[in-house]
């Protein structure tokens, strides 16, 4: 893969001159915040480069798979292959008190997905863009997700 993918988190901090920020110190659900989003691309370019369709079919196949009870999904299909580091960030994502919840999920799969994405948020931080894709490809791969 191309530089200008794995490194996109630099480029858009460069380019936008944001500054450089610990990540440590960020919140878990601010790292599930951004983690939402990235691990949305991810899919929704899986699908998008599956063939052109309607867009209401893409969004039908997105949303069965970036749906909390997918990502908690997921999250149990890959945990044994987290390292130390990663397993800290999820188990403090999942642990976050949230104000909300999803609307179709239960409380345990709802955290279970906000530890995950809080996890994508991180190594998308960290510019470990490939890790985020290699996690994801397993994890589709255990759950029998088709995409």
């Amino acid at each position: 893969m191309g530089d200008s993918i794995i490194k996109i988190d630099s480029k858009i901090r460069d380019y936008f001159d944001v500054k450089d920020v610990d990540i440590r110190t960020y919140s878990p659900l601010t790292l599930a915040y951004i983690g939402d989003g990235i691990y949305d691309l991810v899919i929704r370019s899986i699908i998008v480069g599956r063939g052109n369709t309607k867009a209401s079919k893409l969004h039908m196949r997105t949303s069965q798979i970036v749906k909390a009870n997918a990502q908690a999904q997921v999250i149990e299909a890959i945990e044994d292959l987290l390292t130390e580091e990663e397993e800290e960030i999820y188990k403090r994502g999942r642990n976050a008190k949230s104000p909300t919840m999803a609307k179709n999920a239960s409380m345990k799969d709802y955290r279970k997905a906000t530890g995950f994405e809080a996890l994508v948020g991180y190594l998308y931080l960290q510019d470990r863009f490939e890790r985020i894709l290699e996690l994801t490809k397993i994890g589709l791969e255990k759950t029998n997700f088709k995409i």
